[in-house]
């Protein structure tokens, strides 16, 4: 029968130093016959385990010291030896369970890479460069900083909370668009064989039982507008302040359109001699060509613009390149600081008291609509919205352009045009 080494406790095995010299030294521990402290001249400490496995002699490592403790060392020596008496080479597992998994990290796939990949298999569906752009950019600055680095595999519903709670009450609509967005990129991530089970950012039975509706919390974003009784004075004031920014701005108020309508206009969507404006579907946020009938006063504004060789925009910044959307806000901005200075109220939305932005514009036109009593369908379609059902979409052919050429012909005429 072999000798066996005297038991070392806890205390013995941490007072064992090198001896000196440049080779390893192995102190037998006891307890299980094979376990060995290993001593390195660099001063570290790790257990190993010498037994016979098929016949030939193995040493095995078990770990470092102290993150391994005595006890703990011991335990994984007699693991070992059992799983050898049952014909298993433990090393040989661990390679294979290593080799797994690498594998499968090898095939795991980060939400990040999920989200390039989804966008570049969706190329052709978005409506253009500017949509796949609004979905990456707010992927990139709300989901990534918290799930970007996670496997798609390992999100759960509490990592699509966590993003989407700091924004739902602030941001409602923008973290409403973002749930879809993760849905959309982890469905995909599913089909592709990327990850299984439920979506954890589904809505409905999901995430609709832990976060508000968006409809009970969405009126926080609702964008400041200008009152009625302020508007003709309002765009009096505009009409007199130059600038790009400030045409644009006067355009877009005769229009009633979106600022990104305006501002990415160009010249061969104008028809001046028949005063019509076709926004083509692939700029439209409804993905529907819209016609805007312009009125005299946009005709006469458009025809005033000058027009630079090689630039086919209408309203382009100083460099040639789009406006920005801060342009326009920036003009609405001073008009309001200008009224402060000089001792008025300001351009205030008349509900919430907060200063009218651009897009609140499109509230004020539709406040004079319904007041005025013009068509609501009329109304909404000026405003580019869905009117009706999928079915009477279907049988309406009319978009009541020459109706609508005469309701903006009032609206500038409301606003003090001539």
């Amino acid at each position: 029968m072999p000798k066996m080494a005297p038991e070392l406790s806890a205390i013995e095995i941490k007072r064992l130093k090198h001896p000196g010299g440049g080779l390893n030294v192995m102190v037998a521990v006891g307890g299980v016959s094979g376990l060995y402290m290993q001593l390195l001249p660099s001063g570290g400490r790790t257990w190993v385990l010498r037994t016979r496995v098929g016949g030939k002699t193995r040493d095995m490592g078990l770990g470092g010291y102290p993150e391994v403790g005595l006890a703990a060392a011991r335990d994984k020596a007699r693991e070992a030896k059992d799983k050898i008496r049952q014909g298993i080479d433990p090393v040989e597992e661990r390679k294979a369970a290593r080799a797994s998994l690498i594998a499968a990290r090898n095939r795991g796939l980060t939400f990040a890479d999920a989200v390039d990949r989804y966008l570049a298999s969706r190329l052709e569906e978005f409506r253009n460069d500017k949509h796949k752009a609004q979905w990456r950019s707010s992927l990139d600055s709300y989901a990534k900083p918290q799930i970007g680095d996670m496997l798609v595999q390992d999100i759960t519903v509490q990592d699509v909370l966590l993003t989407l709670q700091p924004i739902w009450a602030s941001k409602t609509e923008t973290a409403s668009r973002l749930r879809g967005r993760i849905e959309a990129v982890l469905s995909w991530a599913t089909v592709a064989g990327h990850r299984t089970g439920d979506n954890p950012a589904r809505w409905g039975g999901n995430l609709k039982e832990l976060l508000p509706k968006p409809s009970k919390v969405a009126k926080s974003d609702n964008q400041p507008a200008l009152s009625l009784t302020d508007a003709p004075t309002w765009f009096g004031d505009l009409r007199t302040r130059e600038g790009m920014g400030s045409r644009a701005l006067e355009f877009l108020t005769l229009c009633a359109s979106r600022s990104g309508e305006v501002r990415g206009a160009t010249w061969d969507e104008i028809d001046l001699d028949n005063a019509l404006w076709v926004i083509p579907a692939s700029r439209m946020k409804m993905d529907r060509e819209h016609r805007v009938p312009l009125t005299p006063a946009a005709v006469a504004l458009l025809k005033a613009l000058p027009r630079l060789q090689d630039n086919p925009l209408v309203f382009p910044a100083a460099r040639g390149g789009q406006l920005s959307d801060m342009t326009l806000s920036a003009t609405m901005k001073r008009m309001h600081e200008s009224e402060v200075e000089a001792g008025r109220k300001g351009w205030l939305d008349s509900r919430n008291g907060r200063p009218a932005v651009p897009h609140g514009l499109r509230s004020t036109f539709r406040d004079w609509a319904a007041e005025t009593g013009q068509a609501r369908d009329m109304a909404e379609i000026a405003l580019a919205h869905r009117v009706g059902s999928d079915v009477e979409r279907a049988y309406r052919r009319s978009d009541m352009v020459e109706r609508r050429r005469a309701m903006m012909a009032d609206w500038a005429k409301f606003l003090g045009v001539k």
